[in-house]
């Protein structure tokens, strides 16, 4: 069960005897109110960061490279493209 404290935390608990734990004033909440504190609450990330977390390893690379694998290589590059196209600078 979720709760949403007055300054609009979340809080969950899986039995009703821990409820004395919530912060005065709580309130049960659905899934979708859950879904919708959290969404208003994440994070607003640069296109830095989110191409950070989807760029291939720079290990692929290097293994290409020392393979003398052209293909390896070129496939690093083209996915790392694809992902500056997917999060272009402002």
């Amino acid at each position: 069960m979720h709760y949403k404290s007055p300054d609009n935390s979340v809080h969950f608990l899986n039995s009703d005897e821990y409820k004395h734990l919530l912060p005065s004033g709580s309130v049960q909440i659905t899934d979708a109110e859950v879904a919708t504190i959290r969404a208003a609450n994440a994070p607003v990330l640069t296109y830095a960061e989110k191409r950070l977390g989807e760029y291939p390893p720079m290990t692929d690379y290097l293994d290409g490279v020392v393979k003398g694998d052209q293909a390896q290589i070129a496939k690093y590059i083209a996915d790392c493209q694809a992902v500056k196209a997917k999060y272009p600078k402002p």
